[in-house]
């Protein structure tokens, strides 16, 4: 993983150093909160509905045990003792003092990490599939290409004060997992007819109260034109979003307003203008960047192993945990192994300091000194052993965190809703429980297979409610709330945004509704293998509708 030169320390200690000086005069009046809040938000510092939330970056999701031993310390030290995990592949903390922040800041320095852009009208951190670098599909790691989006986009003098908020994603695989074309630029790692590396590009992506899937703008991308390319969109966007509406300022707004053909025709014009300059990537700069990423020494082993096999078939739990929870590995007799922080019944992203810890450890002993942070709010160690598959999930029953349940209904994506979030309508974390401890038992989950299920407490869609199989909006409607439906979102490489079936649900119905669409689709699929997605393709609405709410 990218370790920091020089440049990069120096240019931390001297943002915190700043934001130091700046919590200080906020403390003795000199600053207005009015005054504060922008200076604050470059530093990833929010106001909520309690107290302060500090969200802090985890580029692309990957960190070392070292860093992670960190956040749980700063878990422990300065919050409650948890933290939770973001879609957007982040950590934040819900309950630091402000005169503790620059204190967290410092610390966080000192393992290489920050806050630096994790809010505010500029580029955010830029996600990846959290399987990069060890996916049996993989075309190519994608973590060197957002580690120099990274660096080209942090502090970029034209780009700190967009129409709006910026977000990039990147996958490296055919098979998306980075959710790429909800993204205000989305780039899809390919190889052309002579086998050079490039990328697809999408813009325009996005959810909030206009979800829209991302339009492409380029089927090929030369490798070395990444940059040049980058900032031509963003150059479009800067000039001509909108700044007079906060709620269409957004790129996708842009594509929609000006048309896809105007808008390509805008980026390939200031494209054209720039691409030979200095933002023309070397190939000596790619692979120096790429050397940082080089996978672990790997033993190249047998596709299986005895051992693993043998208690796959005398441990129930193991099996279901195996089932779900590893992914093929690109070197024979390895996985990537999925940590759910969805327990049943727990709350869908949090993990205590404890947990935290336990994971540095397993990634210390067993796990080559990786973790990632997915962006649906789980954890992964990329590379292990099979072999020492048994070990690890022993280790993880031991402080209760060994849910077999990645990828099944009760792997809920949620926002933090109205518990902590001032924008927030509705309540997410609660209905997310219950559906969760409905759904708990494993051999009905496993009946039901793959179901996304995603929960945002209002319609910023924090929880990416948009694209999910099943998706729930929280609203409020005469001061009770209520929970709208969507059916059919997607986010991978087919993706599509939900549409909504009808009237809301309140609290106390949701559960059952939910309940009521799984035993619909379970009573329509056409074999056990078709999913809920590709029953709702097929057949498309009515069912539900009707299962919902009645012919009449």
């Amino acid at each position: 993983m990218y370790r920091y030169d020089e440049f990069d320390q120096g240019f931390v200690t001297q943002r915190t150093e700043q934001f130091k000086d700046q919590v200080r005069r906020r403390l003795a009046g000199e600053l207005t909160e009015e005054e504060f809040k922008p200076l604050r938000l470059m530093n990833g510092l929010y106001l909520q509905l309690h107290a302060y939330m500090l969200r802090v970056a985890i580029p692309y999701g990957t960190l070392n045990s070292r860093q992670m031993h960190k956040l749980a310390h700063i878990a422990r030290t300065y919050d409650r003792g948890y933290g939770h995990f973001t879609t957007r592949q982040n950590i934040q903390y819900n309950w630091p003092k402000l005169e503790d922040t620059p204190r967290i800041l410092e610390e966080l320095a000192e393992v290489e990490m920050h806050a630096i852009q994790t809010s505010g009208n500029c580029i955010r951190n830029v996600t990846a599939d959290h399987f990069a670098g060890a996916a049996a599909d993989e075309i190519a790691d994608p973590r060197p290409y957002a580690e120099i989006l990274r660096q080209w986009s942090s502090l970029h003098p034209e780009f700190s004060f967009l129409p709006r908020k910026f977000k990039i994603a990147i996958t490296g695989a055919p098979h998306d997992r980075a959710a790429v074309q909800v993204h205000d630029i989305g780039l899809q790692l390919t190889r052309n007819d002579a086998g050079d590396i490039g990328f697809v590009v999408f813009v325009g992506g996005g959810l909030g109260r206009t979800p829209m899937i991302g339009r492409k703008v380029r089927d090929y991308l030369p490798e070395e034109d990444l940059l040049a390319y980058s900032e031509a969109i963003l150059r479009v966007y800067n000039r001509y979003g909108r700044r007079d509406n906060k709620y269409k300022a957004r790129i996708k707004i842009l594509v929609h307003e000006t048309g896809l053909e105007e808008l390509k025709a805008d980026i390939e014009a200031e494209f054209e203008k720039i691409r030979y300059g200095v933002l023309r990537l070397p190939e000596e700069e790619v692979r120096r960047i790429e050397a940082y990423f080089a996978p672990p020494p790997l033993e190249v082993l047998p596709e299986t192993d005895a051992g693993f096999q043998a208690r796959q078939a005398s441990d129930k739990a193991f099996a279901q945990f195996a089932l779900n929870n590893l992914n093929p590995h690109r070197v024979p007799g390895h996985t990537s192994l999925t940590i759910s922080m969805k327990p049943i019944g727990g709350i869908p992203g949090d993990a205590s300091d404890a947990q935290m810890d336990v994971i540095a450890d397993l990634a210390e002993r067993y796990g080559h000194d990786e973790i990632r942070i997915s962006h649906e709010q789980n954890v992964i160690l990329p590379h292990v052993r099979l072999s020492d598959v048994p070990a690890i999930f022993d280790v993880l029953v031991a402080n209760g965190m060994a849910e077999g349940n990645s990828g099944l209904i009760t792997d809920i994506i949620a926002c933090p809703g109205m518990d902590y979030c001032a924008l927030a309508t509705a309540r997410s974390i609660p209905v997310a429980q219950r559906i969760s401890e409905r759904f708990g038992d494993a051999e009905r989950q496993n009946q039901i297979g793959e179901l996304k299920i995603k929960i945002s407490g209002c319609i910023n869609a924090c929880g990416h409610h948009h694209v999910g199989h099943i998706g729930i909006l929280g609203l409020e409607k005469k001061g009770e709330e209520f929970y709208q439906i969507t059916l059919g979102g997607s986010a991978n490489e087919n993706s599509s945004i939900g549409e909504i079936v009808g009237r809301g649900f309140s609290s106390e119905e949701v559960v059952d509704a939910i309940e009521n669409l799984v035993d619909t689709y379970i009573g329509l699929r056409s074999s056990d293998d078709e999913s809920f997605l590709e029953v709702y393709r097929r057949l498309g609405d009515e069912p539900f509708k009707e299962a919902l709410y009645g012919t009449g």
